[in-house]
């Protein structure tokens, strides 16, 4: 058998490339044709056509009908692992944040256009939020969900809301996409989103993106509305975002 052709860093150059491929396809949140992949990744498309079909034997892609390429369900059980290791990872920092502002602090990462909770410290009180770690909800009646599609481009989060819906929680949620993109434009300013009883009524809610981070993530500290008030946000927001900079740190770091 042939050696594979080492990169210029030591690296296996076609385990590399079938990697780009992957997040060639995950980029374009649907599916790719050879052609396209070949436009986006500059490769040769004979070296495209090989990757693909062995990517394709292993699980990692699937072919559709109409003849594109798309990321295979081979991928979900590594995906499901890693973020629940990054949410072991995380909680020691979760349980500072608990220590510091009293309630209930969370981690979510997107992923094939839900969010999923990762982590959770709870708080002290015997009144506390708690969200089963592994649960996926729609990103736009969240905190961490609008926290994180803050961070997307304004094309891209449209586009998920039109395969995800905007279906109503509670009366406060948001069900309008332009209402919902005006929305994010004020919580990338701030720097953080306020879940106010969009999820559940009675409940509030400060997020914080992640930023440079592998998958889309959000970290949140969430309570009763009438013990988080707003002026709690205020004083909570900044130790917030102080833990989602640490997070966002570490895991660059590790990268």
């Amino acid at each position: 058998m042939a050696e594979e052709k080492a990169g210029r860093d030591g690296g296996v150059q076609s385990l590399r490339r079938a990697f780009e491929l992957l997040e060639r396809l995950a980029d374009t949140g649907g599916e790719a044709s050879l052609s396209e992949l070949a436009a986006t990744s500059g490769l040769p498309m004979p070296t495209i056509h090989r990757l693909i079909r062995t990517l394709v034997q292993l699980g990692y892609v699937r072919q559709n009908t109409n003849r594109k390429y798309a990321l295979g369900a081979r991928l979900i059980r590594l995906g499901e692992n890693a973020s629940m290791q990054f949410g072991t990872w995380a909680r020691p920092l979760l349980a500072e944040l608990v220590e510091a502002t009293g309630e209930t602090a969370n981690l979510a990462v997107l992923e094939r256009d839900e969010v999923v909770y990762v982590s959770q410290v709870p708080s002290k009180h015997s009144m506390r939020m708690f969200t089963e770690v592994g649960r996926r909800v729609l990103p736009h009646g969240t905190g961490v969900g609008k926290a994180i599609l803050s961070q997307l481009p304004p094309e891209d989060v449209r586009a998920l809301l039109g395969r995800t819906g905007m279906p109503a929680y509670t009366e406060h949620t948001f069900t309008d996409p332009d209402e919902l993109l005006a929305h994010l434009t004020q919580v990338a300013a701030q720097g953080y989103a306020v879940d106010e009883s969009e999820q559940e009524l009675g409940v509030r809610c400060v997020a914080v993106p992640l930023t440079g981070t592998p998958a889309p993530a959000a970290v949140s500290v969430s309570g009763p509305s009438g013990r988080l008030t707003r002026e709690a946000v205020s004083r909570i927001a900044p130790l917030v975002q102080a833990t989602a900079a640490t997070l966002s740190t570490h895991l660059a770091e590790s990268a």
